[in-house]
């Protein structure tokens, strides 16, 4: 009988020692389970790169679901860890067909102005066939040929790397093609036959299709106009050497698959891509909001303002953006055009989509009418005294957006969007600068 007992009383220690360690272990995970568990709360569905707790949480939890299977309280940390998990990897949607109807837009307008561009191109380079080059490389030996011979001929260079070949040299701005052993062209960047054409290259992406930026090599029709000793690998292979090239002055050029651009003496910025006049009666038919109503809701506004972003319609897209609030160092327009370069990037890079958040209204200026806490306190007429005194009020609100991906993922945290309405008139976008 004692050594029953003195059995049982050892058991009983070693159940309490256990019981300690169980307790100690649970509390540790307790900590990390609870940190991960609040890191993702304030992600409110978006994903992180690193969470600073989950590793320690997972290892922690899936340590005592091994060692202690039965014990309630480790069965329901393994579920908390479980959820945390699950939310860690970011809220999803459905998406759904009219949220990427503006990307299927763009692919039909972009076919449309290449076939245009392409049918052009044709007769640009017939016209020019007389006097151009058999081949661009090698290119003419000026130790051999004088640039009297080659004055005024033409040559149809393709794979022209820009910006990447782009150099400032001592004659010029240029973008170098070629190499020592074959020759270099030298195409100019300083003048009006590229700087027309190149703007018109800039408006094709903002009005018609952001992908052009992806689009490293261009093909470029250009007339031999000179010739320079330039050294165009300086800073990139070395100090480099001079080297002379034939100086080319730009008659067109071709993005491959999206557009043709020529110089246009008439054109208020010396330029037109082929088939620009045609793009405006297009979009129109994309257009799903076409005015801002004058009692439109601050998230109703940042709907369209996605919306203006999303069809390309610059014209609402600046109807949106509160007038006085879009000063910049490069002017109002400029700066609007920065951002709004910046939107039609993320737009086809980042994400399709935003939903956003019912607004939060708050008075900045003036008598808040609609402040039920401060009217308990007031009579009518010490309401109508302090709405006259309290000058045209000034109301901001703030909208939250969170954007999806073209899988359905949200991206990050939501964003907060501020807008500003006065004296009881239109809400207007003030933080057009933010993301979604």
């Amino acid at each position: 009988m004692a050594a029953a007992a003195a059995y049982s009383a050892i058991c009983s220690v070693e159940a309490a020692q256990e019981n300690r360690a169980a307790d100690r272990l649970i509390g540790q995970a307790e900590y990390y389970v609870r940190e991960f568990e609040r890191e993702v709360s304030l992600q409110r569905g978006g994903e992180k790169m690193v969470w600073r707790s989950q590793r320690e949480a997972l290892e922690k939890v899936r340590a005592l679901k091994q060692q202690f299977p039965d014990d309630p309280r480790v069965e329901d940390l393994f579920r908390r860890t479980k959820s945390a998990l699950k939310r860690s990897k970011g809220n999803y949607t459905e998406i759904r067909a009219e949220w990427t109807q503006y990307l299927h837009n763009e692919d039909n307008l972009r076919a449309f102005i290449s076939k245009l561009g392409d049918e052009e191109w044709t007769r640009i380079t017939e016209s020019h066939k007389e006097g151009m080059l058999e081949k661009a490389f090698p290119a003419p030996d000026s130790a051999e040929v004088s640039l009297e011979e080659l004055k005024g001929k033409y040559v149809l260079l393709e794979d022209v790397e820009y910006p990447a070949k782009q150099f400032y040299g001592a004659s010029g701005e240029y973008i170098w093609c070629g190499k020592p052993s074959s020759g270099y062209w030298f195409v100019n960047l300083s003048g009006r036959d590229w700087l027309g054409p190149y703007e018109a290259a800039k408006r094709y992406r903002r009005t018609v299709d952001s992908s052009m930026q992806d689009v490293k090599k261009w093909t470029v029709l250009a007339e031999i106009s000179g010739i320079a000793a330039e050294n165009p690998l300086c800073g990139e292979e070395g100090p480099g050497s001079f080297y002379y090239g034939w100086v080319l002055k730009p008659v067109a050029i071709k993005i491959p698959g999206h557009l043709v651009a020529v110089r246009d003496k008439d054109a208020e910025s010396s330029g037109r891509f082929i088939g620009e006049e045609k793009v405006e009666a297009v979009k129109q038919g994309w257009y799903t909001v076409k005015e801002i109503p004058r009692d439109v809701e601050p998230d109703r506004l940042m709907e369209i303002f996605m919306t203006a972003i999303k069809e390309k319609n610059h014209k609402l897209y600046l109807q949106c953006i509160d007038p006085g609030y879009a000063d910049g160092a490069y002017g109002e327009d400029e700066a609007k055009r920065y951002f709004w370069d910046l939107h039609q990037e993320r737009f086809h890079g980042e994400y399709v989509h935003a939903t956003f958040s019912k607004p939060k209204i708050t008075v900045q200026k003036g008598f808040d009418s609609d402040n039920e806490l401060q009217n308990f306190f007031l009579d009518d007429s010490e309401k109508q005294t302090l709405e006259k005194i309290g000058g045209e009020k000034i109301e901001e609100a703030v909208v939250e957006s969170t954007a999806y991906d073209k899988n359905g993922k949200q991206l990050g945290s939501p964003h907060p969007h501020r807008l500003r309405r006065k004296g009881g008139g239109r809400w207007y976008v003030l933080d057009y600068q933010q993301r979604f």
